[in-house]
């Protein structure tokens, strides 16, 4: 008989859970919370290895590709589509994939996180190559579909990346970069959208957001990648300009205008004292880094 995953195993602190007491019973659940940050300061190294490893591949054009079931893969579907509004990313190069398709996540699509030849096939037809990056979840670190998907990952030469919550899952172990997020068991057995989901959430979080500043999309610790297409984003727009450049209200904002409302661009004409179009020049040859476009020699 298979060894259960330490996050189907009985939590032994909370055998009495449904007679706490409300204050109790809250205090339990948030309280659990914190081993999902531990979970993740574990592997922070880890972490930093995948970011590396990815960096090159998606320079080259290579798109991040998500994975999961369940929770696992809302949770990569959640992370995927937050990069668009947050750093300006394609949204054809941050890709989702979950076990029963979009209608999983609404609802829950039964069998279909067990069926591993169809998490191949969902992952050959997005047609992976070298340059693609694929992050594996799984809480138990065995789920078929995921696996499935691995297997084919590994065949199209992508970078495959794992995350589990479960010690000795065949996904970390088979991953080229495997992450055990090491949660233990839940406050309440086997429901792994709690501290579990937690830890994956907080190791997407971290995976994605550094790879950007890597990419610079970030200037000093500044969201200047941020396309304003709506009136919050024109807000939040105006005043990270207004930050990285030190300029009044107006002068942003007539610079966000000429930029057609890029941060990034706004910025390096501000700083550097430049047109729209020369800004966008400097840019493109500095691979989109501010730092580099502002140390590029100055316009005739």
């Amino acid at each position: 008989m298979s060894t259960l995953p330490r996050t189907e195993t009985i939590h032994p602190e909370h055998a009495g859970l449904d007679r706490y007491d409300t204050p109790r019973l809250v205090r339990a659940l948030v309280d659990d919370q914190l081993v999902a940050v531990a979970a993740v300061q574990a592997v922070a190294e880890g972490l930093a290895r995948a970011v590396d490893a990815a960096e090159p591949r998606i320079r080259a054009g290579g798109r991040l590709l998500y994975v999961g079931a369940g929770t696992s893969g809302r949770l990569g579907a959640l992370d995927s589509v937050e990069l668009g509004p947050t750093f300006d990313w394609p949204a054809e190069r941050a890709v989702a994939l979950i076990a029963g398709g979009p209608r999983a996540l609404v609802e829950a699509v039964e069998g279909a996180e067990d069926d591993a030849v169809r998490g191949a096939a969902d992952l050959r037809a997005r047609v992976p190559g070298p340059s693609d990056v694929v992050l594996l979840l799984a809480a138990s670190g065995a789920t078929p579909y995921v696996m499935g998907a691995l297997q084919a990952a590994r065949e199209a030469g992508a970078l495959t990346i794992g995350l589990a919550n479960s010690p000795d899952a065949p996904l970390a172990r088979d991953a080229e970069i495997g992450l055990v997020l090491d949660t233990g068991p839940e406050v309440i057995s086997g429901s792994t959208r709690l501290k579990a989901g937690t830890a994956q959430k907080i190791a997407l979080n971290a995976f994605s957001s550094s790879l950007m500043v890597r990419l610079d999309k970030v200037y000093g610790n500044l969201m200047v990648d941020v396309r304003a297409t709506n009136a919050k984003l024109e807000r939040r727009a105006l005043r990270l300009t207004m930050l990285a450049t030190g300029a009044d209200a107006a002068a942003a904002g007539a610079a966000l205008q000429a930029a057609g409302r890029r941060v990034k661009v706004a910025v390096v004409m501000l700083k550097a004292g430049v047109g729209a179009d020369r800004a966008e020049e400097l840019l493109q040859a500095a691979q989109g880094s501010v730092h580099h476009a502002l140390a590029s020699p100055p316009p005739r």
